[in-house]
C-alpha cells in the first residue's frame, strides 16, 4: 500500500512518481445474480435501505465479516496516522456492486395519464408477485408508488426520473457501500482481532442528558478509533448529532473519529467534518479520501438502454440523466437530496459541468464490436447548480464526428468575407452543428478582434500609442481565420488519447472592395509591414487566447476534438473496415441535423449578421478618421486539415501514466481523473444492443399468479428513450480521405488544468438516435 497524500500538502500535479498496477474487478458471472439483501420496501413502493437493515447487523472481526486473511497493518501506517490524507492518485482504481436493475433502465411509460394507466391497469397483483427483471415488477413498483401518493407523481415527475433516481439508484446503495466497506477493510488491513465492523456504542450526549446509539463501521478499543465510511463523498446528517454527542461524551474522550470517503468531499461534508474537528479538538477527527470508483455489475438485457449496453456503470447513464436546463436541474436536485438525507448516493449529473464535455479518447474499432469511448469534463459541486445539458453536449460531439467522417475533408471550412456572399461554406456542410459551430466562432472572433483593437482601452489602446509614436495614421485591413495547431495525441494499445487539441489563429493583410466605416488607410509598404508586426505581437496573442480557453469558443474546441478522432478513425477503417466504413466520405449528413433552438439557422443569417458589423462597426469611438469605425476584419475556419504529432512512449508514461487506468475505467462508470483533480472522466462503449426494442410502448401482460415466479414480458418490447440506438452501417466503399497530416511543427506545452484531458472516449453512437439509413 503506498502511502496516503496528506490533504494540506496536497501536490495539483498529477505527475507523482509512485507506480501501481490497476486493481481490476470483473465479475461478470455475479452481475447476473439478483440481489437479495435490500428487498424491503417502505410504504412509498421504493426500496429501504435504513432501520431493518441496520438493526439485523451483529457486529464481528472484520476479517470475519469480509472473509479476509492477512497480517494487520500497523496503526502508525494507516493512512490518517498523520492527519487528514487522501489516496495516492497512483493507487485509484475500481471495485464492483451488484445491481441487476441496471438491465432495465431503457425501460419507458406514456408521460400521458391515460396512456400510462392503460398499461399499468393490467397489472392486479402485488409487485412482490412479480419476479426482479421483469418489466411487470418495475411497472408494479411504480403503479404501488402511485397508489400511495393519489395516482399522482409530484415528486418524481414522471415515470423515467422514478426509475433512475429511487428504483434503480436507490436500490444499489446498500450493496455498493458494503462493496466499499469491504474494500477499504481490505485495502487498508483492518484485520485481526482489534478490529471490529458494524459495532454499535451508547454514546450520551453531556449538554443535553440524551442517549444515542452509533453504529459505527469499524472500531478499535485497543487503538481507540473509530471508523466511519462512506462511498460517496457525502456525510449522513441524521447521524450529525451521534457524532457530537461521540465526541462531548467523557467515555471516549480518548477515541479518535476516522471519516473515510471513496470521492473527494462535497462542500457540504468539508463544512461538516471541520465543524467536527473544532469540537473534538486537536487531532480527534481526520477525513481520508480513498478515492475509488464503483462499477455496478449487471448483464443487459432487452431493457437496458441502448448507451449502456456494454457500458457497466454510470458514464453514460450520467450524460442520459442529465436534465436539460438549470430549472430541470434544480429540481432533480431538490428531490435526489430529499430522499438521499443520509448521503449515501455517490456523484450523479450535478457533479458535472457538462458545458466542458469534450472527447478525449477513442478505443480500437473493431467491427460489430463498437468502440469504447471517453469523456472529459470539468468537476463541480453538486450545490453549483450545473449538470444540465449533458443530452445536447453529447448530441453535438456525436454529430460533429459522423459529419467529420461522412463529409470529404475539402469540405470543411467556413469564410466570412463581405466580398464573398457566394463562398460562406460549403453547402452541405451548412446544413450540419459543426458547420455552424464554425461559422458562428469565426463571427465571435471578428467581434474579439474589434474590442481588441479599440483604441481607447486596453490592447488597442497599446497598439495606437504606439503607431502615434511611430507617426503611423492608420491600420490596414486584415484577414483573420482559425486553423489546427498539430493535436497532441498518444496511439497506444489499438486506442488514442488525445491529449491536447490546440487551434491557432492566422493573421495577414488584406483590401476589400466593400467600403469599411474607418475609409482607407494610405500606408507605404514598411508601415504595412509594421502594423502587421505589432498586430501579431499584441492583437493575434490575445485571440489566440481565447479561442483556445474561452467558454464562448468551447463548441468549436469541442468539435476539433470529434475532427482529430474521426481522422483517425478514417485511417483505421483504411487499414481493415470498421463499422463506419459505409458513412465514410458518403457526404451524406441527413441523420445528423441541426438541433433543438438550432434547427432553423443558416449560414446566411451569420454572414447577414458580419456584413452589417463590418460596413457599421461594432463600436464607435473617436479616432483620427470621421465617422465610425467598424470590424476591419476577414477570414474564416479551416479544419480541412488536421495535424497531430503522436508523443513518445517516454513522454506520455511520464507525463500521462495514470491516464490508461481512468480511461479504462471511465468506460464502465464515471471516475475522477487521476491527472487532473478539477476534471472527471466519464464513457461507455458504442457497440448497438441486440435485444433492445424498437417499437411502440410496452404493454406488460402479466400472467404469474404465485410469489416468486417468472412473468411473460410485455407483447411489445420497451423500447430505449427516444431517439437512443447505435449506427451499424452496411458495408461500402473506402473513398480517400484527409489524413491527419505530421507537420512536424513543434507541439506546445499542454494547456493548463482547463484543457488537460480527463479521460478518453471513442465512438460516438453513444447517443440516441438510432441511425440505419444515411438519408
Amino acid at each position: 500500500m503506498n502511502r496516503p497524500v496528506s490533504r494540506a500538502n496536497r501536490p495539483t500535479s498529477r505527475t507523482s512518481p509512485i507506480s501501481a498496477s490497476t486493481r481490476r474487478q470483473h465479475l461478470w458471472p455475479r452481475a447476473a445474480v439478483a440481489l437479495a439483501t435490500v428487498g424491503i420496501l417502505s410504504v412509498s413502493g421504493l426500496p429501504q435501505l435504513q432501520g431493518t437493515a441496520d438493526a439485523a447487523t451483529k457486529a464481528m472481526p472484520c476479517q470475519q465479516m469480509f472473509k479476509l486473511k492477512g497480517k494487520p497493518t500497523d496503526p502508525g501506517k494507516l493512512p490518517w496516522a498523520n492527519g487528514d490524507a487522501a489516496r495516492p492518485e497512483a493507487d485509484w482504481d475500481s471495485y464492483g456492486f451488484p445491481n441487476q436493475r441496471q438491465a432495465m433502465d431503457g425501460l419507458t411509460l406514456p408521460d400521458d395519464p391515460a396512456e400510462r394507466d392503460k398499461i399499468l391497469g393490467k397489472l392486479t397483483l402485488p409487485y412482490k408477485k412479480y419476479a426482479e427483471g421483469t418489466p411487470e415488477r418495475v411497472y408494479a413498483t411504480y403503479k404501488d408508488y402511485l397508489a400511495r401518493n393519489g395516482n399522482t407523481d409530484t415528486k418524481y415527475g414522471g415515470f423515467g426520473n422514478w426509475l433512475n433516481e429511487a428504483y434503480i439508484e436507490v436500490y444499489g446503495r446498500n450493496p455498493r457501500g458494503e462493496s466499499f466497506h469491504g474494500k477499504v477493510v481490505k485495502d487498508l488491513g483492518l484485520i485481526g482481532p482489534d478490529w471490529i465492523c458494524e459495532e454499535s456504542l451508547t454514546v450520551t450526549d453531556p449538554d443535553t442528558g440524551k442517549p444515542y446509539t452509533r453504529r459505527f463501521d469499524a472500531v478499535n478499543h485497543k487503538t481507540k478509533e473509530v471508523l466511519e465510511i462512506k462511498s460517496g463523498g457525502n456525510h449522513d446528517s441524521s447521524q450529525a448529532p451521534k457524532d457530537r454527542a461521540f465526541l462531548k461524551d467523557p467515555k471516549y474522550k480518548d477515541y479518535k473519529l476516522r471519516y473515510t470517503f471513496g470521492q473527494e468531499q462535497s462542500a457540504d461534508t468539508l463544512r461538516y467534518t471541520d465543524s467536527l474537528k473544532k469540537l473534538g479538538g486537536s487531532g480527534r477527527v481526520t477525513t481520508y479520501e480513498h478515492v475509488s470508483t464503483p462499477e455496478a455489475e449487471f448483464k443487459p438485457g432487452k431493457y437496458t438502454a441502448q448507451d449502456t449496453a456494454r457500458s457497466i456503470g454510470r458514464g453514460a447513464d450520467v450524460i442520459r440523466q442529465s436534465p436539460p436546463n438549470p430549472a430541470d436541474m434544480k429540481r432533480q436536485m431538490d428531490r435526489i437530496r430529499a430522499a438521499d438525507p443520509e448521503g449515501l448516493r455517490v456523484r450523479g449529473p450535478g457533479g458535472v459541468d457538462f458545458s466542458t464535455l469534450e472527447l478525449r479518447y477513442v478505443g480500437k474499432p473493431v467491427k460489430g464490436q463498437g468502440l469504447n469511448y471517453s469523456f472529459s469534463a470539468n468537476k463541480v459541486d453538486e450545490s453549483s447548480g450545473l449538470g444540465y445539458g449533458g443530452k445536447e453536449r453529447a448530441e453535438l460531439i456525436s454529430d460533429s464526428f459522423f459529419t467529420w467522417l461522412a463529409l470529404t475533408p475539402e469540405k470543411f471550412w467556413v469564410n466570412l468575407n463581405p466580398d464573398e456572399p457566394d463562398r460562406v461554406m460549403d453547402k452541405t456542410f451548412g446544413t450540419t452543428d459543426a458547420g455552424r459551430v464554425l461559422l458562428q466562432a469565426d463571427l465571435e472572433m471578428k467581434h474579439d478582434y474589434a474590442k481588441d483593437m479599440d483604441p481607447r482601452t486596453g490592447i488597442g489602446k497599446q497598439l495606437f500609442d504606439k503607431l502615434a509614436t511611430e507617426h503611423i495614421p492608420c491600420t490596414h485591413g486584415v484577414r483573420n481565420w482559425i486553423v489546427p495547431k498539430p493535436a497532441e495525441v498518444r496511439e497506444q494499445d489499438g486506442g488514442l488519447y488525445i491529449l491536447d487539441a490546440p487551434l491557432k489563429v492566422n493573421s495577414v493583410p488584406q483590401d476589400f472592395k466593400t467600403p469599411q466605416p474607418n475609409g482607407s488607410c494610405d500606408l507605404t509598404e514598411a508601415q504595412h509591414k509594421r502594423v502587421q508586426e505589432l498586430m501579431d505581437a499584441m492583437i493575434v496573442p490575445d485571440i489566440e487566447k481565447k479561442v483556445n480557453t474561452d467558454a464562448k469558443y468551447a463548441d468549436l474546441r469541442t468539435v476539433y476534438n470529434a475532427r482529430v478522432a474521426a481522422e483517425w478513425i478514417r485511417q483505421q477503417d483504411a487499414k481493415s473496415p470498421t463499422d463506419y466504413h459505409a458513412v465514410i466520405n458518403s457526404n451524406k449528413v441527413t441523420s445528423w441535423p441541426l438541433r433543438g433552438k438550432n434547427a432553423s439557422w443558416t449560414p446566411t443569417q451569420t454572414y447577414k449578421e458580419y456584413v452589417k458589423s463590418f460596413t457599421e462597426g461594432d463600436y464607435s469611438y473617436p479616432c483620427e478618421k470621421a465617422g465610425r469605425p467598424g470590424t476591419c476584419v476577414a477570414g474564416g475556419v479551416d479544419f480541412s486539415k488536421s495535424p497531430k504529432q503522436n508523443v513518445t512512449q517516454a513522454k506520455f508514461t511520464a507525463e500521462h501514466k495514470n491516464l490508461p487506468r481512468t480511461t479504462d475505467i471511465s468506460v464502465k462508470a464515471m471516475t475522477d481523473d487521476a491527472e487532473n483533480k478539477a476534471l472527471l472522466a466519464l464513457g461507455g462503449n458504442t457497440a448497438a444492443h441486440t435485444g433492445t426494442g424498437t417499437g411502440g410502448n410496452p404493454t406488460p401482460t402479466p400472467t404469474h399468479t404465485g410469489g416468486g415466479g417468472s412473468s411473460t414480458p410485455p407483447s411489445t418490447p420497451a423500447p430505449a428513450p427516444s431517439g437512443q440506438g447505435g449506427h451499424r452501417p452496411a458495408p461500402g466503399d473506402q473513398h480517400a480521405s484527409g489524413g491527419l497530416a505530421d507537420t512536424g511543427t513543434q507541439v506546445a506545452a499542454l494547456a493548463g488544468a482547463a484543457v488537460l484531458l480527463v479521460g478518453a472516449g471513442a465512438t460516438l453512437v453513444w447517443l440516441r438516435r438510432r441511425r440505419n439509413s444515411l438519408g
